[in-house]
């Protein structure tokens, strides 16, 4: 199996799948400024705030679906046989004297109908000045593209930033051109542009290391060489300890728990990107984590239960 499967050039309008017509008749709920979800897990408060949805064509959500299933879970995901919305679920977290930001979104770098999240945080009454550290899942154009302003400036002035050390050398190669897949490039020019941006406020981490106390970096490898999940511990002391903030480590939560084998068009290698996926639901339905997923429809939190040999996942928080 070759790696990143379908990848058009992120600086290019290809990036850009399904037209504004699909995009505004297939708006998914939690796109404006509405009221973020809020919850409380241990010593952590969280408020899910929208960066708004991107279109995804069928070609990258279902590479490995059949022609005669594709249209019914294109419909499932609220989507037209060609293109399908993708929620953007960004997660706020207040602890102790931090407030911390999983990924910035797109900014005005991706798609249109994304780069809503200075928008919908004011909206939430949460001030982009007081926050204090951002982490990067990965620096895919809809994750950190919302590291500059339009102005050019931080779109948060204050804020320390994490990236994984395997995420920074891979994007940030000087012969990327030479070492990358044409593909990639346009991915590379975008992640330099916001790494390069932070360089002197960045830290890098491993697998292991603690963002804050109980704000656990897990190794999710595979979308991107170097994407991370983040896990947090509640310490109730009730088996319910878990809340793993996936990132992009399982993009869709009705194909890849359904279809624990299929693959994804982003990912850079795809079936690294399958086995960590599979292990990280595997153990989320063993453990009984709770989940925050990235592009789930809105807010993105819920649990897995084993459903035969694939999944179902459980809305809730």
């Amino acid at each position: 199996m070759s790696s990143f499967r379908t990848s058009p050039d992120a600086s290019t309008s290809e990036s850009r799948p399904g037209s504004a017509t699909a995009a505004a008749s297939s708006r998914p709920q939690g796109t404006r400024a509405v009221d973020p979800h809020r919850f409380r897990h241990g010593p952590f408060d969280i408020s899910v705030v929208s960066d708004g949805f991107i279109m995804l064509p069928v070609s990258i959500v279902l590479p490995d679906a059949s022609e005669e299933e594709r249209p019914d879970i294109m419909n499932r995901l609220g989507g037209t046989p060609e293109a399908a919305p993708f929620h953007t679920n960004i997660p706020v977290i207040r602890v102790g004297d931090d407030l911390i930001v999983v990924d910035n979104g797109s900014g005005t770098h991706f798609q249109e109908s994304a780069g809503r999240l200075h928008t919908n945080l004011l909206a939430a009454g949460i001030d982009p000045a007081e926050v204090t550290k951002v982490v990067f899942t990965h620096a895919h154009p809809d994750h950190a593209g919302g590291t500059l302003s339009a102005d050019g400036g931080l779109s948060f002035p204050n804020a320390h930033y994490f990236v994984s050390e395997a995420e920074w050398q891979f994007w940030t190669d000087p012969n990327f051109e030479t070492n990358m897949p044409k593909g990639l490039h346009g991915f590379a020019r975008g992640a330099q542009r916001d790494l390069f941006a932070v360089q002197d406020r960045l830290t890098l981490v491993r697998p292991g290391d603690d963002i804050v106390s109980g704000l656990h970096v897990l190794d999710t490898k595979g979308h991107t060489p170097g994407h991370i999940s983040l896990q947090l511990h509640g310490g109730d002391g009730a088996g319910n300890d878990g809340l793993v903030i996936t990132g992009d480590a399982a993009t869709s939560n009705v194909v890849f728990f359904e279809h624990p084998e299929w693959h994804f068009g982003f990912d850079t290698d795809a079936d690294v990107a399958l086995k960590n996926r599979k292990a990280l639901i595997d153990r989320a339905a063993s453990e009984k984590l709770t989940l925050l997923g990235y592009h789930w429809a809105y807010p993105g939190i819920g649990r897995a239960e084993r459903n035969g040999a694939a999944y179902r996942f459980v809305a809730g928080s």
